[in-house]
């Protein structure tokens, strides 16, 4: 297999043009005809996930989040996604990112937490446009559950070491959910227009829980800990096509926040 192949696979299920303007998935470092033994899955692409793909002679590293995100003017070494690239090529690591194309696809980073919480009757929260099974967030319903009694599902099933969510809520059953994958917060009022009962995504800021927490439950998973199921896609679309090829989730990265 050569890096192309790898990356055509991805983008047959999480199309490049489903990206959002601002974002930069596809191929960011090395040749695409270079030939892959082993793939290294990651959430970032840190100094440490390249060591660990080196270790494991990886020759190729596929994560969600891109490394290069807004461009690189030079390439010194002068800050560490320029020090990562240069030790990347020097290796002869290629590093490949699906991001918010990843998002968008159905059966992606939001499909892969609905299905983690067992939710059914999927439809996408806001569509790529009318009618389109793409697009950002997923709606679903559950069996009734105590709100208590989900909330403390929602933390389990992805591993948070401390949930945050909003206390003005007056909802003591949960039925039906939206959530979304990273940072989702702007989608709050499409939550609540899909008539949920519950919003589960990242980086909720105060004034969003006080503004919309008496409308619907809010919870806040963490950035990282709700995309961390981005691995087991990837996984699932390249063992599908190549079975054969060695294929590692790394082991040695680590969310960026810690909780005391």
């Amino acid at each position: 297999m050569t890096v192309r192949d790898i990356a055509n696979v991805i983008e047959e299920f999480a199309p490049l043009r489903l990206q959002e303007d601002y974002d930069n998935a596809g191929l960011q470092v090395g040749d695409p005809e270079a030939t892959v033994n082993a793939v290294m899955l990651c959430l970032d692409v840190t100094a440490e996930v390249l060591e660990e793909a080196k270790r494991r002679q990886c020759d190729m590293i596929v994560s969600h989040h891109p490394l290069i995100f807004r461009g690189l003017k030079s390439l010194t070494g002068a800050d560490e996604t320029q020090r990562i690239v240069m030790d990347a090529l020097a290796a002869g690591v290629a590093i490949y990112a699906a991001h918010t194309n990843l998002d968008s696809a159905w059966n992606g980073v939001s499909h892969e937490m609905a299905h983690m919480l067992g939710l059914k009757n999927l439809s996408v929260l806001v569509p790529s446009q009318p009618g389109a099974d793409t697009g950002l967030g997923v709606v679903g319903d559950v069996n009734p559950t105590p709100t208590l009694e989900f909330l403390r599902k929602v933390k389990e099933k992805f591993n948070v070491k401390a949930l945050r969510y909003s206390t003005l809520s007056s909802k003591i059953v949960v039925k039906r959910v939206a959530l979304c994958g990273g940072s989702g917060a702007s989608f709050i009022r499409d939550a609540v227009a899909a008539n949920a009962d519950i919003y589960i995504t990242g980086d909720v800021k105060y004034h969003e829980f006080a503004g919309f927490g008496d409308n619907i439950l809010i919870a806040d998973i963490g950035h990282y800990e709700s995309e961390l199921c981005s691995m087991k896609i990837f996984s699932r679309i390249i063992r599908q096509q190549y079975p054969n090829l060695v294929v590692y989730f790394s082991e040695d990265q680590k969310s960026p926040i810690a909780v005391m």
